[in-house]
């Protein structure tokens, strides 16, 4: 089971854009298997929102309040390096 992971009060949405088949989104694959219900189960009131397209470069966004967000490529990243970008952006308003 993954470490505990609350996101910050600021952060209001979660967005993973991933492709389904390509190699550079293999990492996001595996983060979505791999930690997404325990994040959820979590942060039960936070909207995170998987986007699957053909041929996207897999990123992170985030959304804070206020409307401002945030974005980190992961494209070739593993499942614990997304973990690690999804922290980031998510432990405390940025």
């Amino acid at each position: 089971m993954a470490k505990a992971l609350r996101f910050a009060s600021a952060v209001k949405e979660l967005r993973l854009h991933l492709c389904q088949k390509s190699s550079t989104s293999e990492g996001v694959r595996q983060f979505i298997d791999k930690f997404y219900v325990n994040i959820k189960k979590q942060n039960p009131t936070t909207p995170i929102l998987i986007r699957e397209c053909s041929n996207i470069t897999p990123t992170l966004w985030t959304r804070y309040e206020y409307g401002i967000e945030k974005q980190i490529p992961l494209t070739g990243m593993n499942a614990d390096q997304v973990l690690n970008a999804v922290e980031k952006l998510t432990s405390k308003a940025t």
